[in-house]
């Protein structure tokens, strides 16, 4: 195999992936570097015990908190990359997201872009990945958004008088944007059968929409796109004179393996993204390659996040109860009194016994736990996550160590207004459910966070804008100081919003895509 391609492709997520579906069809030569494996279709894909207790499927790598202490993250590596285990859900940024946004703590910094550069991406990539949702309910949408191609899932009988029970107290939930190859009105001849075993894990019927199914399926056979997996890109070389990477080095079962390409994009997930630019440091980027801004690694966000555990006095009517969201409070709070961004709340995937003994395994060992006991809570428990924004900071970083540790040095921030809209959860359950339990995310260290947060939602850490000197990649996501070098998995963000990122980081790869359809066309 010839070692240079037109387009070298470091990681098969949601980014990645659909950067090399975008410029399959140009005919160009393009290689995928994927550190992680083909993931097996096997019973275990649908196993609580394997996925959540024996963590069958996530990475063994540990990294390292501000304190030294070693923790393992919630992170996967396989082709597809977190996608193929994430809870589908796929909400665009909202208009004042791309804008400078003030909140209680601090300033949510302005997007060198606007809703209107991701317009027509998020509407593509909308129908692509099958996105099932309902306009005109969302009360923080544009308005101007075209309707979904796919209408939104139906309520379970338990979520349908939930969804009531909140329009009670004066709320306006809507549907949850989903992607998943289902039609509740012939169901028959669904792939997605709404099962218990959705988010957080592998779908064994390839029905959930994720980076493996959409993007790279269709993709192996093209004779022109190369996916090369148990590759681990260690680093990139460059020329002398440091504006052209002139090497993508990995390693590999067979050993180290150079490959070389006109473009070479990054899309290794919002941490180690950072850490090869980190490890790629030579004479003409001594702090790291592209990191002349000294933002390499800077600004990492993940979302602040709060479960609300509720159980009800009779087993809940639910087996697929996340298709409810609510934004009522996403800009404040409409009734008053507090006028600065508060956040998101979404209903949360089915949690067995089992999962929940995952859940709280870090807390209370799984074999104290009697199976009669969760299994009992787990047809009770109504779970909701609330998200709200992580401003960026540049205290707030990876860094990677001599000896090769990845280090996340993190502080949480701006928690008003996530405390706010967790009490208003709280108030509005009341009388639908008769227990609640909040567990929070910022109430953990690194090292003991639960598995349903994890390290979810990770983005900033190599962000675009126009100004080198407080970015590290130009509005197209292009290395401000490499010419040949671009960037599209979530580590452009320049703000977290408080929606999941995904369809943010697919629409923004097309983008890229397009753009350098005419720079390989030219």
């Amino acid at each position: 195999m010839a070692n240079h391609f037109d387009v070298v492709i470091v990681g098969s997520g949601a980014g990645g992936a659909t950067l090399a579906q975008r410029l399959a069809p140009t005919g160009k030569k393009i290689l995928i570097l994927e550190r992680g494996g083909h993931l097996p279709r096997e019973a275990e894909n649908w196993s609580a015990q394997a996925v959540f207790l024996d963590h069958r499927y996530r990475t063994k790598d540990h990294w390292y908190d501000k304190h030294g202490k070693p923790f393992s993250p919630n992170t996967h590596y396989w082709v597809g990359g977190n996608t193929t285990f994430y809870g589908a859900a796929l909400m665009r940024l909202r208009n004042r997201d791309f804008q400078e946004v003030r909140h209680a703590g601090g300033i949510s910094p302005a997007w060198p872009i606007g809703l209107a550069d991701l317009a027509p991406y998020y509407a593509e990539a909308e129908a692509l990945w099958r996105v099932h949702g309902a306009r005109g309910m969302d009360p923080t949408e544009n308005g101007d958004e075209p309707a979904y191609a796919f209408p939104p899932l139906k309520d379970d009988p338990g979520i349908a008088r939930l969804r009531s029970h909140l329009e009670g107290q004066g709320w306006r939930p809507f549907h949850l944007p989903l992607g998943v190859d289902r039609d509740d009105d012939k169901w028959l001849h669904s792939p997605c059968i709404r099962c218990k075993t959705c988010g957080g894990y592998p779908c064994l019927l390839k029905a959930k929409s994720d980076a493996r199914s959409i993007a790279v399926d269709p993709l192996l056979d093209a004779p022109n796109v190369t996916l090369l997996t148990e590759r681990k890109v260690l680093r990139l070389e460059t020329d002398p004179s440091g504006r052209t990477v002139s090497a993508v080095v990995c390693d590999s079962p067979q050993g180290e393996e150079r490959w070389t390409g006109d473009i070479v994009a990054l899309a290794a997930g919002a941490v180690n993204t950072p850490v090869i630019l980190l490890n790629s440091r030579n004479a003409a980027h001594p702090d790291g390659l592209a990191n002349g801004s000294d933002q390499v690694g800077r600004n990492y966000m993940f979302h602040t996040l709060t479960a609300m555990v509720s159980l009800t006095a009779a087993p809940l009517d639910s087996q697929f109860p996340k298709t409810l969201a609510v934004n009522d409070f996403y800009w404040g709070d409409p009734a008053g009194g507090y006028d600065l961004p508060m956040g998101h709340i979404q209903a949360l995937e089915y949690m067995s016994g089992k999962t929940l003994e995952g859940q709280i395994s870090e807390i209370l060992p799984p074999a104290l736990v009697p199976d009669v006991f969760v299994n009992a809570l787990a047809a009770r428990l109504l779970s909701f996550l609330v998200i709200s924004e992580d401003l960026p900071s540049p205290d707030n970083r990876v860094r990677v160590e001599n000896d090769g540790r990845i280090f996340l040095d993190y502080a949480y921030n701006n928690l008003e207004g996530h405390e706010r809209l967790v009490k208003k959860l709280d108030h509005a359950l009341d009388g639908f459910v008769d227990h609640k339990h909040v567990l929070s995310q910022h109430h953990f260290q690194f090292d003991s966070l639960l598995p349903l947060y994890g390290t979810a939602h990770m983005n900033g850490t190599t962000r675009f804008g126009a100004d080198p000197a407080s970015s590290v990649l130009d509005p197209f996501c292009k290395a401000h100081e490499v010419d040949n070098l671009y960037v599209v998995d979530s580590s452009f963000f320049v703000s977290s919003a408080a929606v999941n990122p995904t369809l943010t980081i697919v629409a923004n790869a097309m983008r890229v895509g397009d753009h350098l359809k005419a720079r390989l066309a030219a």
